[in-house]
């Protein structure tokens, strides 16, 4: 197979080549990167991720055999369950890496400072990034599908025999691409045709916009999203306008309709499926070639940093001038770079569908609502995503190449730096879901219950702050990020487990504690000495630390064996 694939590529042309390898090695902003940065790891550790997700349906598709269904209907809302969870998840893992790669696809001011003087054609430069950018959601489609869709394939599909198996797969398969081309398409779609219709200056501020829209869009369907497994739900009138509207529900006619198993009345869900594919693919084509063809050139006029806006300017204060200052650098950090925007825009879509799902309890329930864990579990949620996410894309460097006047001005002690961090992760992560699970606690009673519940959610957000600046000794935004050096695969499991670990427990302490005043006070007492000890941790460790700048692999020294 290999052999074949280099035989293939033999027959491209060679400035194809390179800049496909070169846009495919983009996905990540190598002006961020270490020097000894492995990018290749990173994406294979990646696409490990989802091939353990897809493991895991498979595996969940074998458990459900051993005790199957019995009847006919207790068969159909099993398939039509898996079928709608796997393209609803398929969705949002497409939508999610095109949101990020948002910039990968369309050219951007290096790419024609540098190709331009080059004999190298506009239509080559579009075929190596589209294809650079369809390979990256090819491997997610793979890794996503190869074990699930076998499984249910043979579990779901074999009950009508091998040609059922044929037909199963091959409508699993066909069904995951033309979701996943019509999510990437709509995506290109918008992003050109509003590259084309605003000038560069409003189009960078309007990107920023859609990013953030798109990631909440995504991840919002996708968990208020309800799920239809039987007939009745499907033709029951006051769902009809959620089927019409939600593209997930569209391809899951598109399945049934290749699987030959759509009841005739669906066959308009399926017919929604085929034009939309249709309309997103005609748009993505026609705003790439006019941006290539037409716009190409206009990038160099414009830079890619948003200009500032004119006008009045008042500065806050947030302590004394280093802290203020590291706070205000953080900000316009996360406001104006579209790396990190986009990368902590990801923990605040994660953290605005649990709002919206505490919302919606808020308001099905009559007042007052009791403190229970309904309520406990998603603000603490809340609070491990927002702290823990901002201190990840602390660690994802503005610009490598500015870090000098960070070094010359180094002035003052470590242990003043560490504190300026500590509260910048306090006023932008922890701060801000304290006050939305204020502003959501209103219904809640009684009021004892809920000032102790904030009051463990304060401290709880102070304890993950002074958790994630353990041996953080530099300054946000300015060490060079070196991808491949941990593993991510255990990283993304171990903070499931880590949340799971954590949260679940704390919890459920807090929901017993609740209704007896001796718990409750010795709870609040223990988080307290618990934030007071790692607080003088942090600052014991941080007089002897070093603020580093340039993130190095470990030294490993290799011996010969040939000592006695």
């Amino acid at each position: 197979m290999h052999k074949l694939i280099e035989r293939f590529a033999g027959y491209l042309p060679l400035d194809f080549r390179v800049l496909y390898r070169q846009f495919l090695l983009r996905v990540i902003d190598l002006e961020a990167l270490s020097i000894q940065a492995d990018v290749t790891r990173f994406l294979g550790q990646f696409a490990g991720v989802l091939i353990m997700i897809s493991l895991i349906s498979a595996i969940h598709a074998f458990v459900s055999t051993i005790a199957p269904p019995t009847t006919v209907a207790g068969w159909l809302n099993l398939e039509w369950g898996t079928e709608q969870s796997a393209i609803a998840t398929m969705m949002l893992v497409i939508g999610l890496l095109t949101v990020i790669s948002w910039d990968s696809t369309f050219p951007d001011r290096k790419d024609v400072m540098v190709l331009s003087p080059l004999p190298v054609a506009p239509h080559t430069i579009l075929f190596a990034k589209v294809s650079a950018s369809g390979a990256l959601v090819g491997l997610a489609i793979l890794a996503l599908n190869f074990a699930s869709g076998s499984a249910w394939s043979l579990i779901l599909g074999s009950r009508r025999g091998a040609l059922g198996f044929l037909q199963f797969c091959a409508a699993w398969w066909l069904t995951m691409i033309a979701a996943s081309a019509f999510l990437y398409c709509s995506v290109l779609a918008v992003q050109g045709f509003t590259a084309l219709l605003f000038p560069r200056r409003v189009f960078l501020r309007l990107s920023a916009v859609l990013q953030l829209a798109a990631f909440g869009l995504f991840l919002g369907v996708y968990f208020v999203q309800p799920s239809f497994t039987s007939p009745a739900d499907l033709a029951a009138r006051e769902n009809q306008w959620i089927l019409a509207s939600s593209p997930s529900y569209w391809y899951f006619a598109l399945f049934n309709q290749l699987n030959g198993s759509l009841p005739s009345q669906f066959r308009w869900l399926a017919a929604r499926a085929w034009i939309g594919l249709l309309l997103a693919v005609f748009g993505a084509v026609s705003s790439l070639l006019l941006c290539y063809l037409h716009t190409m050139k206009k990038t160099v006029e414009a830079p890619d940093l948003v200009p500032g806006a004119g006008g009045f300017h008042w500065t806050p204060s947030f302590g004394n001038s280093l802290q203020t200052a590291i706070a205000l650098f953080s900000i316009r950090s996360l406001t104006r770079s579209r790396q990190h925007r986009v990368a902590f825009a990801f923990y605040l879509a994660f953290i605005f569908a649990i709002a919206l799902s505490l919302l919606r309890i808020d308001l099905t329930a009559s007042p007052p609502h009791p403190v229970t864990l309904e309520i406990i579990l998603p603000t603490f949620s809340m609070m491990f995503f927002a702290v823990g996410g901002l201190r990840n894309v602390f660690s994802l460097p503005i610009s490598l190449t500015a870090n000098w006047v960070l070094r010359a001005t180094q002035l003052r002690p470590t242990e003043e730096y560490v504190a300026a961090t500590r509260r910048s992760l306090l006023l932008l992560a922890a701060a801000p879901v304290w006050l939305l699970s204020f502003a959501l606690s209103f219904r809640f009673g009684p009021v004892l219950h809920v000032a102790v519940h904030l009051a463990v959610l304060a401290l709880l957000g102070w304890i993950l702050v002074e958790l994630c600046l353990i041996g953080f000794y530099k300054v946000p935004f300015t060490c060079s990020y070196l991808p491949g050096k941990a593993n991510i695969q255990l990283q993304f499991w171990g903070l499931l487990i880590a949340l799971i670990a954590f949260v679940v427990p704390c919890a459920e302490i807090e929901q017993s504690a609740l209704n007896e005043s001796m718990k409750t006070a010795f709870m609040l007492t223990f988080l307290f000495a618990t934030s007071c000890a790692l607080f003088f941790f942090n600052r014991y460790r941080a007089r002897s630390a070093v603020i580093y700048y340039e993130e190095l692999p470990d030294e490993v020294i290799t011996t010969l064996g040939l000592s006695a």
